[in-house]
C-alpha cells in the first residue's frame, strides 16, 4: 500500500480530521503518529512500547550542581555542628549509685579527711541524694562522698559562675556572653540532664532557693525559676524589656537576698530614698515578668541586712542600731532584738547572701565570728557560740559547727559545747561551711572541697 493510502486508512480508522492550514504553513504542534503493526484478521492489536522520558539529571551540568548541593548541605551541618552547645558539651553518666552505709550513732570522737578536690565554683558543699559534687573551671563532677572517686561528669566549653543543690537536683550556672546565663539541672546520681533553660543571671550570682524555687542574686535583677527551671519571676533591671510599666521600681540596687515558702526577700535601695527598703515578693505570680509583692516598706534605719526568712517571718540585722528586726508577712515590725554582733559583720552578706543553715530545732546564722540559733518560726535569737568560722550543720543526729582546730557539738536547746572533735585543715584558717552525707562530712575550704570519716 502506499504511504498516501496508508495515511488515508489511519484517517479512517481513528475518525479524525487534520486541521486546515494556510498555505506555506507548518504545523508544529503536530506530533508524528507511530506505525500500526501489522495483525491477522480477528487478532488484538497491539502498539509498539513507547520510549522511556529522559531523566533530567542526565546531563553533566545537572550532576555537577546535585554534587554542589550535597557538599553545601554537608558543610553547613558540620559548621552547626561545630559551633553548636552539643559539640562543646562533655557528659558522661554513670548508673545510679549503691546505698551509702548510715551515719554513725553520734558525731565519731576523731575525723580524718579521706579526699580532696577543687570545687571553686560551689559557695557551699553540695550533697544530694548519695552523691557529693564538686565544680571546677566548667565541669561539673559527682563523687562517690566514702573515696571522692569519679562517678560521672558534665562540662561545658564555659566557666562556670555557681552551683548549687535544691530538691535532690544539682543546678550548674554557667558564664555565656556578659553574664550567667545558661542554667543545667543535673541528676545527682547519675549525672544525666533533667533540664535547661537560658537565663539573664548577673555575674557573681548565687543560687537562693526553697522547697520549690530558686532565685538568682544580682545587684540589679533577680530572676527566679520554679524546680523545672521555667521562670516564675524576674525583679528589677529585665534585660530586653518589652513592658517597663510591669516593674513596681527602676534603678535600685539590691544588697541582700532570702527566700522561704513560696516568698522572695531583698535589700534595694533606690533612687531618692535615703534609707534602705525590705521588699518581699511572690516567687511564682500570674506574669513572670509583673512582680507581685507581698509588700515592700523602708526600714527603721539607714542600713539593713537581710538575714533570713522563714514560713511566718523575716528578719533584718539592722548595723547602725545594732538590733535584729523582725516583720511578718504584711510589713509590720513583730520584734527587735539587740544583738551583740559588730556592725560589720551585720552588714556582712558574701555575694549578697547572708551564711545560714538550717538545723534539727533552730535557723543558724553565722556572723562571721559567731553562730547565732535563730527560732525557726519567728527567727528570735536564742543562743550563740563565739569563735566559730561557719553555720554549721546536723552530722550523725548531732549539730556541729566549725571551730578553730576542729568541730564543736553543740546542744541546739542551750547552745552549750558538749565536745570537740580535733580537724587537721593543714594551715587553712578561712570560713567552712558544712553538708554531710551518710557517714561523710564534707567541708567546704575556700576553692576545696574536703571529705571527713
Amino acid at each position: 500500500m502506499s504511504s498516501s493510502s496508508s495515511g488515508r486508512h489511519r484517517k479512517q480508522d481513528t475518525g479524525e480530521h487534520a486541521p486546515v492550514l494556510a498555505p506555506g504553513t507548518e504545523d508544529v504542534l503536530a506530533q508524528p503518529q507511530p506505525e500500526p503493526v501489522p495483525t491477522h484478521r480477528g487478532a488484538r492489536h497491539s502498539a509498539r512500547p513507547r520510549p522511556g522520558r529522559r531523566s533530567p539529571w542526565n546531563r553533566r551540568r545537572d550532576r555537577v550542581a546535585a554534587a554542589l548541593l550535597t557538599v553545601l548541605a554537608v558543610t553547613a551541618g558540620v559548621v552547626v555542628w561545630t559551633f553548636s552547645d552539643s559539640r562543646a558539651t562533655t557528659q558522661e553518666t554513670a548508673p545510679p549509685p549503691p546505698a551509702l552505709p548510715a551515719a554513725p550513732d553520734s558525731v565519731p570522737a576523731q575525723l580524718t579527711e579521706r579526699w580532696r578536690a577543687p570545687s571553686e565554683a560551689t559557695p557551699v558543699p553540695v550533697a544530694e541524694g548519695a552523691s557529693a559534687v564538686t565544680a571546677s573551671g566548667g565541669e561539673v563532677v559527682g563523687r562517690d562522698p566514702l573515696t571522692g572517686e569519679q562517678r560521672w561528669r558534665y562540662a561545658r566549653d564555659l566557666r562556670l559562675c555557681t552551683v548549687g543543690g535544691a530538691w535532690g537536683r544539682v543546678l550548674a550556672v554557667y558564664r555565656k556572653d556578659t553574664g550567667c546565663s545558661e542554667v543545667t539541672q543535673l541528676d545527682p546520681g547519675t549525672g544525666r540532664r533533667t533540664a535547661q533553660r537560658n537565663g539573664d543571671a548577673e555575674l557573681g550570682t548565687r543560687l537562693v532557693a526553697d522547697s520549690g524555687h530558686v532565685t538568682t542574686t544580682g545587684e540589679h535583677l533577680l530572676n527566679t525559676w520554679r524546680n523545672d527551671l521555667v521562670k516564675s519571676m524576674e525583679y528589677g533591671r529585665v534585660y530586653g524589656l518589652v513592658n517597663p510599666d510591669r516593674q513596681p521600681r527602676t534603678g535600685c540596687s539590691y544588697s541582700s537576698v532570702a527566700a522561704a515558702s513560696g516568698r522572695v526577700g531583698v535589700i534595694e535601695r533606690c533612687p531618692g530614698e535615703n534609707a534602705d527598703r525590705l521588699t518581699v515578693l511572690v516567687a511564682a505570680g500570674e506574669e513572670a515578668d509583673e512582680p507581685e509583692e507581698e509588700f515592700s516598706n523602708l526600714l527603721p534605719g539607714v542600713r539593713g541586712t537581710l538575714v533570713a526568712m522563714s514560713g511566718e517571718s523575716v528578719a533584718v540585722a539592722m548595723p547602725d542600731t545594732g538590733r535584729l528586726v523582725v516583720f511578718d508577712f504584711e510589713g509590720r515590725q513583730r520584734a527587735a532584738y539587740p544583738v551583740d554582733v559588730p556592725a560589720a559583720e551585720l552588714a556582712r552578706a558574701p555575694q549578697r547572701v547572708v551564711p545560714t543553715s538550717t538545723g534539727g530545732e533552730n535557723l543558724y546564722w553565722f556572723t562571721g565570728s559567731r553562730t547565732m540559733a535563730l527560732s525557726r518560726d519567728d527567727l528570735a535569737p536564742r543562743w550563740s557560740v563565739t569563735g566559730t568560722l561557719g553555720p554549721g550543720t546536723v552530722f550523725a543526729g548531732q549539730y556541729v559547727v566549725p571551730i578553730e582546730g576542729g568541730l564543736a557539738v553543740v546542744d541546739e536547746a542551750t547552745g552549750d559545747t558538749l565536745r570537740t572533735v580535733a580537724v587537721d585543715r593543714h594551715g587553712y584558717e578561712g570560713p567552712v561551711r558544712l553538708a554531710a552525707v551518710g557517714p561523710v562530712l564534707l567541708e567546704q575550704r575556700g576553692d576545696t572541697l574536703v571529705g571527713l570519716r
